[in-house]
């Protein structure tokens, strides 16, 4: 297993996953994310974007190639909760409140109730979703219970967020509220990010880069430059400067990049 130093999130050397004797998902990946840096996965649909995902997260064992997160293998840090992950469905507990459902993984872990109510209380401050603390599920829009979602991953401190289409299932303007509120928490945290998405402009405002795949076997075709708007020195995010990013020339520069190289990947 090759290691990795403290300034690298996820190394993946020469990863590729088959199910059965004939399905090849994913053929020679190597990438590395890096300490606090925002990575997006883009290919069309069946490229294995989400198995490569799964594979990070030691849900699906690779079949060939090695996998490390946080300079641990896999296994060892899904088991030190070295990571969050959030999907398309929220997939919060009804009979729970919502800031039970934060403070689950905690509760899951033996962490002490009045250290985990501390942890989920500082956590919906930071998603916006303090007043809502005692409120079930049902009572909150798709995007309210997105941000829950996210708190929850957040609660053990992360140093990396898996994220396969969280904002998926949202209509466009929900949908770039939180985006802008997912760089704010990512910002804020420090915590690395890598994100599955089928949306090239969501990709490229979120992103320090997109990696681009290929149709089955999934193979990264090309690494594109993303727009994510936040000072390169000193990492402090700029939310506000989100609409800016989508209306300038770089954005729409990335956009025609990411699109031409989806397109070489199915030449």
């Amino acid at each position: 297993m090759n290691t990795t130093n403290n300034s690298t999130a996820v190394e993946l050397t020469g990863v590729g996953k088959t199910f059965g004797a004939t399905v090849e998902a994913l053929q020679g990946i190597d990438l590395a994310v890096g300490a606090g840096e925002f990575v997006s996965l883009i290919g069309p649909s069946g490229c294995g974007k989400s198995t490569l995902l799964r594979v990070v997260a030691d849900l699906e064992q690779p079949t060939t190639g090695t996998v490390a997160v946080g300079g641990k293998p896999a296994r060892q840090a899904r088991i030190d909760q070295d990571y969050g992950i959030a999907f398309q469905q929220a997939g919060l507990l009804e009979w729970r409140s919502v800031v039970e459902n934060v403070e689950l993984p905690l509760h899951v872990h033996g962490v002490a109730k009045q250290q985990r109510r501390e942890r989920a209380t500082e956590l919906l401050e930071l998603v916006g979703l303090a007043d809502f603390a005692a409120s079930r599920p049902s009572q909150l829009s798709g995007g309210m219970q997105q941000r829950v979602a996210i708190a929850r991953a957040l609660a053990p401190r992360p140093k990396l967020l898996l994220m396969d289409e969280p904002f998926g299932a949202l209509d466009e303007m929900t949908r770039e509220r939180m985006q802008a509120e997912l760089l704010r928490i990512a910002g804020e945290t420090g915590a690395a990010v890598l994100f599955v998405t089928h949306s090239i402009p969501e990709a490229v405002v979120l992103s320090d880069r997109v990696v681009v795949m290929s149709p089955r076997p999934g193979r990264i075709t090309e690494i594109v430059d993303g727009c994510r708007p936040r000072d390169r020195e000193s990492v402090e995010l700029a939310p506000d400067d989100v609409e800016d990013v989508r209306e300038s020339s770089r954005f729409f520069a990335a956009v025609t990049a990411v699109r031409e190289a989806l397109r070489k990947g199915h030449e």
